[in-house]
């Protein structure tokens, strides 16, 4: 697992990175009533806003961490949000971008160093 200093996690299988938003993140949003997701087959760019996320504290965004395109959304938490307030780092993933060369996760945390940042 990699982290971003905007609190989402990225996990590599293969080509496929699965990424989703942290603990940490979920608890500061609060309770998710909204979440809007890409299309599959969109290309994206690091940087992209790709993601809408809306709590009763706050929106916010989520940005594309790689370069890729979108093979896969967790529709599950469209239809239910509340569901990455109960499992942030787990089923409650957003989306599955397939990259062109891993290299691009040596940019972000390891476990270690997140936790640091989140003291």
């Amino acid at each position: 697992m990699k982290y971003t200093e905007d609190h989402e996690w990225l996990s590599l299988d293969g080509d496929v990175v699965t990424v989703g938003i942290t603990d940490h993140a979920q608890e500061q949003l609060g309770d998710i009533v909204f979440i809007e997701l890409p299309e599959v087959g969109t290309q994206v760019s690091k940087g992209d806003e790709i993601v809408v996320i809306e709590s009763v504290k706050a929106a916010s965004d989520i940005t594309a961490p790689l370069d890729g395109e979108i093979v896969e959304v967790n529709e599950a938490i469209v239809e239910n949000p509340a569901s990455v307030n109960e499992d942030a780092e787990g089923s409650a993933w957003f989306f599955k971008v397939k990259v062109e060369g891993t290299a691009q996760l040596d940019d972000y945390l390891d476990e270690d160093a997140y936790k640091d940042l989140i003291g």
